[in-house]
This record gives structure tokens, C-alpha cells and sequence, in this order.
């Protein structure tokens, strides 16, 4: 699993449909794009009702009482202090989330340190399962991590960049749940290999990466203006990290292959004639080529879904959304470009092709329409 751009740590495409409950639009993605020489490939992903994503957005849409308690937890610490720690997460994310790093300039102070300061936290989790002393993880030690979490989360960091985050969570309506939930993910990573069909992918997707999306919309901010539910936001957040995620998937084929992982669906790899056995032998087949342009599809889906939210959240926010709406699509670009060849090359977005895309980027967060 490796970390996207936009904030996250590895995260289809389809029709939508809706049900209605008492209080929550529940909205569960279902792919229906198989080709006609296979059987029904419907696979439905993980409602948003099963992640219970409706319990954090009520509870990160009532600021007051997250905020509340979070100043009885807040700590003390001493401006010069803060600075360096919210300093040092800056760098950080300029040095590994250069696109990104760009587009959170447009933020306001309080948001630009914020967001850095959750990224941090999620690279280093990333890092704990995928970094260098990744060969050391055990339960034991995302147990600690979560217990660490729970620490910043009471006021009581335990080095300079935990306090970035603690001072973050004092200062916006964020809850815990879901970088609990990305710690879940971390641990799938550590005795899961294989996902037998998309419902298994798409929960390891939320888990590692849809919760990005989660963390960042009270840092964001929403707009004022904004027509729609907050809940139609988040669920627009949550489904880039999906997406980003799963076109980190498809990036990382090769290179997650070589480590004995598969990311991908087990049940469409042998609808589609295929098995671990041909991701292993690196041979680009036809089969191969049109399982890629079915799961690249999926990806595609996801970010449409994702571009109403991102036009909903506060102006100076949207840019670095945009970037990473479009720069991701420019991987799965890439791909095609490569005639599908993700088992020996890794699509690859030059410098100079995501500096073109940034005035775009610029210009989509400016003028796509609110309603």
C-alpha cells in the first residue's frame, strides 16, 4: 500500500442507487460494467451505512461538541514550540506531497497547518506497514499507534508532530473514528494478501484511504453557499480516496507483485480468464488488457462521483482537490498509454505534465457551478 498525493495513505465505476432512511440517503456503488462475454460481473461495494460514515459526519457537523470537549483536553503548549512542529509537518508534506503541498497554499493559515498536520499523521501510519522499518511491524505495534492516537486525541502528544495534530483536533470538529479506521487498514496489510471479490477491496479502499477524505472536510471547510447535504460532500470525499486508492492500486501492480500481494478482485480476475499466477509471470495478455480497461473504468466512476463535493467545499480549498481529481486521472492515463503494461512499468505523470495541469485544476475550483 503506498501513499497518494492527495493527503492519503493504497487506495469503480458504476451506477448509483439510492435508498432512503429516516434521516440518511444511503448510497451503495455497484459495478455494472461487464463486457458481454462474461457472465454478470454486479459486484456491490460496502454501503455507507455499514461504515457508519452518517455517525461521523453528524457528529463532525455539530462542531460544538467535539470542539468542546477537545478544549477541556487541550494542551499547552508554547507558540514557539507550535510553530516548529507545525514547520516541520510543513516540510514534510512539501517534500512528499508536492502537488498537493502547492494547492494547500490557496488555505487559509489555520487550514493549511491543519491539513499538514493530518498528513503527517497519515504518512506516518502509511510508513508503519510500508517504510523502511516495515519489517519489524507486528499487532503489538499498531496497537501502540492506536493507544498513541487516543493520547493525542486526549490532549497528551507524545512528540512535536503528534502535537501538531493534537493542537489540530483542538481547534477543528474532527473525529477519531476514522483515523481509527485507517489504523484497521494498516492491520488488514498485515495477513491479507488477496481480496476474493470488489466488496473486499472497496472496504480495504475506505479503510486506508476514503478516511482521508473523512479528516479533511472539517479542515476544508464547506461552503457557504453550498446547495446540497453535508452528507453528499462527505460521501464526495469519500469516494476520491476510492478512487485514488484504487488507481494507486492499478499504478502498483508490478511493484506490489513482487512482495506477493494482489489488490485486485480475485473473482473478476478468473471471470476475465486470469489468475495470480499470470500477474506473477508479468505477461501482458489480451485477457490482461481488458480486465485493465474494466478496472480503470471503476476508478474513472469514482472520481466523477467525487467532482460534486469537490466544487462544494469553501473556494480556497477546492484547488488542491481539483489537482488531485485530475493528476490521478492522468496516472490511469498512463496506464492506457502503456498498452496496460502495469506488470512491468509503473505509469508515471512527469513534472512538467502536472505543472500544466495546475492552472486547469486552478481554473475547475474557481468556475464549476455550485448547484
Amino acid at each position: 500500500m503506498s501513499l497518494p498525493n492527495y493527503l492519503a495513505p493504497k487506495s469503480c465505476i458504476v451506477n448509483i442507487r439510492k435508498s432512503t432512511s429516516r434521516k440518511f440517503s444511503v448510497v451503495r456503488a455497484e459495478v455494472t460494467l461487464a463486457p458481454k462475454r462474461t457472465r454478470d460481473l454486479s459486484k456491490q461495494g460496502v454501503s455507507i451505512a455499514d461504515l457508519r460514515v452518517h455517525e461521523i459526519v453528524e457528529r463532525q457537523t455539530q462542531p460544538h461538541k467535539l470542539i468542546t470537549t477537545s478544549l477541556c483536553n487541550k494542551p499547552q503548549f508554547h507558540p514557539c514550540f507550535l510553530k516548529e512542529a507545525f514547520e516541520n509537518c510543513r516540510k514534510i508534506c512539501a517534500e512528499y506531497a508536492k502537488t498537493f503541498y502547492l494547492g494547500s497554499l490557496l488555505m487559509t493559515e489555520e487550514r493549511q497547518k491543519a491539513i499538514w498536520a493530518i498528513y503527517v499523521w497519515c504518512r506516518r501510519t502509511d510508513e508503519l506497514v510500508d517504510g523502511p522499518n516495515a519489517i519489524y511491524m507486528s499487532s503489538t505495534v499498531l496497537d501502540r499507534w492506536e493507544e498513541r492516537l487516543d493520547d493525542i486525541f486526549n490532549g497528551r502528544p507524545y512528540d512535536m508532530l503528534d502535537a501538531a495534530l493534537a493542537d489540530t483536533v483542538s481547534r477543528f470538529p474532527l473525529d477519531i473514528k476514522p483515523f481509527r479506521d485507517m489504523i484497521e487498514g494498516m492491520r488488514m496489510d498485515t495477513w491479507k494478501g488477496r481480496y476474493k471479490n470488489f466488496e473486499e477491496l472497496y472496504l480495504y479502499c475506505y479503510y486506508v484511504a476514503g478516511t482521508v477524505g473523512l479528516m479533511s472536510v472539517p479542515v476544508m471547510g464547506i461552503a457557504a453557499e453550498s446547495l446540497i447535504p453535508a452528507q453528499s460532500v462527505y460521501n464526495s470525499a469519500l469516494y476520491l480516496g476510492i478512487g485514488n486508492q484504487l488507481t494507486n492500486i492499478l499504478r502498483d501492480v508490478g511493484e506490489d507483485a513482487s512482495r506477493g500481494r494482489v489488490y485486485l478482485p480475485q473473482d473478476e480476475l478468473g471471470q476475465f480468464g486470469l489468475s495470480d499466477k499470470d500477474i506473477f509471470s508479468r505477461k501482458v495478455t489480451e485477457e490482461w488488457r481488458e480486465f485493465m480497461k474494466h478496472q480503470i473504468t471503476r476508478a474513472r466512476f469514482y472520481f466523477n462521483l467525487a467532482e460534486e463535493g469537490a466544487s462544494q467545499l469553501d473556494k480556497a480549498s477546492r484547488w488542491p482537490v481539483w489537482s488531485s481529481l485530475i493528476l490521478y486521472g492522468k496516472i490511469l492515463d498512463a496506464i492506457e498509454d502503456n498498452g496496460y503494461d502495469n506488470l512491468t512499468k509503473r505509469a508515471y505523470v512527469g513534472r512538467a505534465k502536472k505543472l500544466l495541469m495546475l492552472p486547469l485544476a486552478y481554473t475547475r475550483s474557481l468556475s464549476f457551478p455550485l448547484k
